[in-house]
């Protein structure tokens, strides 16, 4: 573990998937809250990190990272709240068997356990399921350290709650997080292989809907999909049986990985064996590391009743982009009311995309996406790689200029503001 005080970077900090090579000299790692207000008050330029997983230079700063990983490890579950308050730097799999063994659940998760809780919130990741919101959809209330080394909570409701959460480590640095949540619940998983396109097509609602989550895979080669996983709850009246055809599609006869001919030892129990929400949920173990970071990703929400119009914008552009992916996948998010969620104001469809780590070559493809899913309004994820320009993006969020004015407010004198952030979202707008 880093020590607690500032170090100067004994070489190259990057993120997650080595595409980015931070600007920061030093890296603080504090072991208290009153350790981190110290450091704040007393510096210019901070960003906050998180498990390293975006894609971009969201978290990149000239100045100082600021790690939470160090700072005291607490999880609070009020019973009668139905809330738990935690730590904002600990993994979803750090949080989810505590949770369970209380009883409760989380609505969804993501498909990597190894990610933090504030960095998934701050950047609207997601699982999948049309009536699961993002996970920042569960977070109740916040706390945050702010420019001069105050604390700052908000909680929903309140004034610029539903502009903090998703805030792109704009704000100040998140130490605590309230979250909601729902008993603790069984999932059953299974794979389908071979979906053709036209019973997605035709009946786009009817195959999302089939269970709590679901997920298509697909190369977006012409054929049909890879692969349907399928996540189902267990009601009441108890475990079920998956027929071997499935529109169309195929059930799986062993374990399946996400890309196809990868081995499937990191990927969370399929088959139909019953097992707690948090071990089905993710596609991930968290006892495995997923891959070794060599990827791109990108995403893009549409509003769900776009979604198949903008899947066959897409297909009719594969050959200028499939050459370059690993995998697709494609995901259903609820709407919610937060100001810079991808999924705010409008039940969504998420369109990914792992790419092969090359940014040279998938920077244009990214362009050809993003001009074929332009007449639906596509907003990119914001932890991931996109092209978007500030323009388009301010006309795709209603709340863009206020969320510019909650920025000013909390942090008027830019500690951490970055790059990123003073390009799509200028002081002068």
């Amino acid at each position: 573990m880093i020590d607690h005080s500032a170090h100067a970077a004994s070489g190259p900090q990057t993120n997650w998937a080595g595409n980015i090579t931070f600007g920061a000299k030093q890296l603080h790692t504090p072991a208290s809250i009153a350790e981190l207000q110290d450091i704040v008050a007393a510096g210019t330029a901070f960003r906050a990190l998180g498990t390293g997983h975006s894609f971009n230079t969201v978290a990149d700063t000239e100045g100082a990272l600021i790690s939470v990983a160090g700072l005291p490890r607490s999880i609070e579950i009020d019973r009668e709240a139905r809330t738990a308050t935690v730590s904002a730097g600990l993994r979803f799999g750090e949080l989810t068997g505590v949770l369970h063994r209380a009883g409760f659940a989380l609505h969804n998760l993501g498909s990597l356990p190894h990610i933090s809780v504030a960095g998934a919130c701050a950047t609207g990741t997601h699982g999948s399921g049309v009536g699961n919101r993002s996970l920042a959809g569960a977070v109740r209330a916040m706390e945050f350290v702010t420019a001069d080394g105050g604390i700052t909570s908000l909680a929903r409701g309140e004034a610029g709650f539903d502009g903090a959460v998703v805030s792109l480590g704009a704000l100040g640095v998140v130490t605590r997080l309230t979250l909601d949540l729902v008993p603790a619940f069984e999932i059953q998983q299974w794979v389908y292989e071979g979906l053709p396109q036209e019973q997605l097509l035709g009946r786009f609602d009817e195959v999302m809907s089939e269970a709590y989550s679901v997920s298509l895979f697909t190369g977006w080669h012409g054929g049909p999909l890879d692969q349907v996983w399928l996540k189902h709850r267990v009601a009441g009246e108890g475990p079920r049986t998956a027929p071997q055809e499935w529109h169309g599609a195929t059930l799986a006869q062993g374990p399946r990985h996400p890309v196809p001919g990868v081995a499937a030892e990191h990927c969370t129990q399929q088959q139909g064996v019953q097992g707690p929400w948090h071990a089905r949920l993710p596609h991930f173990r968290l006892e495995f590391t997923p891959s070794n970071g060599e990827e791109l990703q990108s995403e893009y929400f549409v509003a769900r009743h776009d979604a198949v119009a903008a899947y066959e914008a897409l297909d009719e552009i594969r050959q200028r982009f499939s050459h370059l992916l690993q995998i697709g996948e494609i995901r259903t998010v609820a709407g919610d009311d937060l100001w810079l969620s991808p999924a705010q104001g409008r039940d969504s469809v998420a369109f990914h995309f792992t790419w092969v780590p090359d940014t040279v070559a998938v920077t244009p493809a990214l362009g050809a996406i993003e001009e074929a899913l332009a007449p639906f309004g596509a907003r990119p994820h914001w932890g991931k790689v996109f092209t978007t320009p500030p323009g388009a993006l301010r006309e795709l969020y209603g709340r863009y200029a206020d969320f510019e004015r909650l920025t000013a407010r909390f942090d008027p004198t830019g500690t951490f503001r970055n790059d990123f952030l003073a390009h799509h979202f200028p002081r002068s707008a």
